[in-house]
């Protein structure tokens, strides 16, 4: 099938199963798209030779699309704009601390702790993976990804404060994670360990360069918006800042995720109130409403279809539901840890703990990391569980979060 042709039929797909889930099923569409793309593979598997042409056409297509190219060189810079566009400054100040704590140290302590944990565990059960793939695995499983979430906290009531560090959590913690998992894949790909030196420089230069891009891009944007008031073209001028500002700091060699995400929260404060009538406000914001809306249903839609591909095996299954427990608990320990050092400056919600170990979801991009890792083995093994921590993030902590929230909001609120 041509490019065209691929993308058409994955298109086609998303529409119908968001019909079928927005008319029948009535889940977060992200949930229901994913659902039954699992469902469709998962019967594919079961009908066995009855479905075996079609099964092997299916698995030819979805194996033909390079979910790290389309995530990380494309879904990803629209994605975070479009979430950022949405991110308030004034609440960004209010929750820098547990942010930033989050964000940075968190996804640190995370990769380190599920590493660690993988590693000893994998040995006892006889898997023998190596540490340093054990590593690569916590720093690929570690950024958050709670699209689906976000929406049922606005519908239970959950704290703004919360909302807004989840939000921005997720935003800023892609582009750290990211940068650590270059840097720990090194150990992998290259056979040799980057010293600490390097392995901060290379963070600081991901982080402080891709905020400068950010920076610099989303200020020559602004003033191009406040020069014209048309909303196609304040419009087309955001997509062009969505894509020129990713693909920027992609050449630079800095983080793409935080030069896109600072660019975005830029232009949805200064340039919206500054730079935007109401009618160019209100067209942005459903322009990029509909952009998250379509990339998220072809992402789930991948991630579901992406099950026919999947080296399934008893020992790896095992092993995935192991790293579910592992993931888990490093989520909880950062969580309550990072709140537990800010508690003598910051003061928030009591069921903030258990709202935000519970909605860190994990997602696309973490699937996209391990599929750029060098085939064999382990790379077999990672993306086992890797797929296995997210199914579960999706299914269980996904559909399960109204209640989680609603009582953790009731109880301790």
């Amino acid at each position: 099938m041509t490019t065209f042709q691929t993308a058409s039929l994955l298109i086609c797909l998303a529409a119908f199963f968001s019909f079928i889930n927005f008319k029948f099923i009535r889940l977060p569409s992200t949930i229901g798209v994913m659902l039954m793309a699992l469902g469709t593979s998962t019967l594919l598997f079961v009908l066995g030779n009855f479905a075996r042409p079609l099964r092997i056409e299916i698995q030819a297509i979805v194996a033909s699309v390079d979910l790290r190219e389309a995530i990380f060189n494309g879904m990803l810079a629209f994605l975070l704009f479009a979430g950022a566009l949405q991110m308030q400054i004034d609440d960004l100040r209010r929750e820098w601390k547990p942010i930033a704590v989050l964000a940075i140290l968190g996804t640190v302590v995370s990769t380190a702790l599920v590493g660690t944990a993988c590693w000893l565990v994998f040995k006892w059960i006889g898997l023998g993976v190596p540490f340093s793939w054990c590593l690569v695995f916590g720093a690929l499983i570690s950024p958050t990804d709670p699209n689906a979430v976000l929406g049922i906290m606005r519908k239970v009531g959950a704290p703004k404060g919360i909302e807004t560090i989840m939000s921005g959590e997720s935003l800023f913690n892609d582009g750290v994670g990211v940068a650590i998992f270059i840097g720990v894949a090194s150990l992998v790909v290259g056979g040799t360990a980057p010293t600490f030196t390097q392995a901060l420089v290379l963070l600081v230069r991901e982080a402080a360069g891709g905020a400068g891009v950010g920076l610099a891009t989303g200020f020559f944007a602004y003033v191009l918006l406040k020069s014209v008031d048309n909303y196609q073209v304040e419009v087309l001028l955001t997509l062009a800042l969505a894509m020129g500002c990713y693909a920027l700091a992609d050449a630079l060699e800095t983080s793409g995720p935080i030069a896109v995400v600072v660019a975005g929260v830029f232009i949805g404060n200064r340039g919206r109130a500054l730079a935007m009538s109401e009618k160019t406000r209100q067209h942005l914001d459903s322009f990029w409403e509909l952009i998250d809306e379509i990339l998220n249903s072809v992402l789930f839609l991948l991630l579901g279809l992406e099950m026919l591909v999947v080296p399934f095996r008893r020992g790896l299954i095992a092993a995935g539901v192991i790293s579910i427990a592992i993931v888990l608990l490093a989520r909880w320990i950062c969580v309550a840890g990072s709140f537990g050092v800010l508690s003598f400056w910051y003061r928030s919600h009591p069921g903030r703990i258990t709202i935000l170990t519970w909605g860190g979801l994990r997602g696309g991009l973490s699937v996209a990391m391990v599929l750029s890792l060098p085939p064999g083995e382990n790379r077999n093994l990672l993306l086992v569980i890797t797929y296995a921590v997210v199914l579960f993030c999706v299914f269980v902590q996904g559909l399960t979060a109204s209640a989680v929230i609603r009582r953790a909001v009731r109880v301790r609120g």
